[in-house]
């Protein structure tokens, strides 16, 4: 999508919005990612594992458990992890569905690449009311720094549909791994802020 009219970016203002995003990371990483106590969560989450042989049963993701635990060390509840198949349609019902089900949080995982079946973005974005760039900025350039590739170079875009913060992140575990150290702490800053409305 391009936007006709619009002025270049400039290229300084990207180096220092991507070196503000990791600073902004650095300092919330351990206030904010830590166990948390008992009914202190931040909110409710659902992971959406984008795997056609997953979403077949011929193979199970170890992706979903991965993203679950990561979510739940961050302070979030996980109502559930779904797997669809790289589907267009499937993907875009199954993160409407969380967001109709009210969930603070959905991570989508794969279908972010360049391949023919790679189409999460795609089914991603009309859902979305506001995109948040600077979340997805901060994912590729996190990944990049961590050598992690397919981090670096997702297609995964964040936003706002309703009430519900929606980040799709790669499918290796390089990538979610660096992918929810880079999203627990601002997601935890967009829900407080969404919320307030």
């Amino acid at each position: 999508m391009s936007d006709t009219g619009s002025t270049a970016i400039d290229p300084d203002d990207v180096v220092a919005a991507d070196a503000a995003a990791r600073e902004f990371v650095a300092r919330h990483r351990d206030d904010d990612i830590r166990p948390t106590e008992s009914g202190d969560e931040i909110g409710r989450a659902l992971v959406v594992v984008v795997d056609d042989r997953a979403a077949h049963g011929e193979e199970q993701s170890l992706l979903g458990p991965l993203v679950g635990e990561l979510l739940a060390e961050a302070g979030f509840h996980v109502d559930a992890t779904v797997a669809v198949s790289g589907d267009e349609v499937e993907i875009r019902n199954a993160l409407n569905t969380a967001v109709i089900g009210g969930v603070d949080l959905v991570v989508s995982v794969g279908g972010v690449g360049v391949g023919a079946r790679d189409v999460t973005p795609e089914a991603t974005e009309p859902l979305l009311d506001r995109r948040l760039r600077g979340i997805e900025e901060a994912v590729r350039s996190s990944g990049l720094a961590a050598g992690s590739a397919d981090g670096g170079l997702s297609r995964g875009l964040a936003g706002i549909s309703g009430q519900t913060l929606v980040v799709n992140l790669s499918n290796s575990r390089a990538a979610v791994r660096d992918g929810m150290a880079t999203v627990a702490p601002l997601a935890k800053h967009v829900i407080e802020e969404i919320s307030e409305f």
